[in-house]
């Protein structure tokens, strides 16, 4: 996979025997594979029905291992919540820096085909991110809530950037980028519940002409 995807992110798995590596590494190595095994189950069973005992076998650790890594399953859900969102963030900043210098739309549609390539790629992500922390409670709220604010600031900055390249775009007051984010999710959740992950990079152009509306904006030639 490439830089920046889930599985090239998460710390490797320990090797076999006996290793040079440091406690931090190891319980780095632990946290990263109860983390990702959090994510695989619950995309599985659903948040309601995934156990301590379901992760802690699919991650090959022991339950005192868990719990010296986290607290209990809520605390292990939301860092793997907090790993996927951080590896959305990079990938898309890493497609958007590979040209720097082109315009916004250019740049919009670069964010947005990386950020759909990689959760069809990661699909156990993909619903945790998407669907099941709608299911795990207010602290998984809260987070999902903190995620939409920040999102919401990413397309502010692009809409400030289209005003800046197109001086006829019209200002917009915030609430409709929290909107037009809302909006998104809603239509990601949609095609994963009703046509699966490997469906999601077809909403790009979808996507990018909502955006270019909402904008006020006229669609690309």
């Amino acid at each position: 996979m490439t830089t920046g995807s889930f599985e090239s992110a998460l710390p490797s798995r320990l090797p076999s025997g006996r290793h040079g590596l440091t406690r931090e590494a190891v319980v780095a190595s632990q946290r990263g594979r109860l983390v990702d095994a959090m994510a695989q189950v619950v995309a599985e069973k659903g948040y309601p029905a995934a156990t301590v005992a379901d992760v802690v076998e699919r991650a090959g650790v022991s339950r005192r291992t868990f719990y010296e890594q986290f607290a209990d399953r809520e605390a292990c859900f939301l860092a793997a919540y907090d790993f996927g969102l951080a590896v959305v963030l990079g990938r898309i900043r890493e497609a958007v820096e590979v040209s720097p210098a082109a315009g916004w739309r250019e740049q919009a549609r670069a964010g947005v085909e990386a950020f759909l390539a990689l959760l069809a790629s990661e699909p156990a992500f993909a619903r945790s991110l998407q669907m099941e922390i709608l299911t795990a409670g207010p602290a998984a709220l809260e987070r999902r809530a903190g995620m939409l604010v920040m999102f919401s600031g990413v397309w502010r900055n692009v809409h400030d950037q289209a005003r800046a390249e197109e001086p006829a775009l019209p200002a917009l007051p915030d609430e409709v980028f929290t909107i037009l984010t809302a909006g998104l999710e809603e239509l990601i959740r949609d095609c994963i519940h009703s046509r699966g992950t490997d469906a999601l990079p077809q909403l790009a152009e979808p996507i990018l002409r909502t955006v270019v509306a909402v904008f006020g904006g006229r669609p690309s030639a």
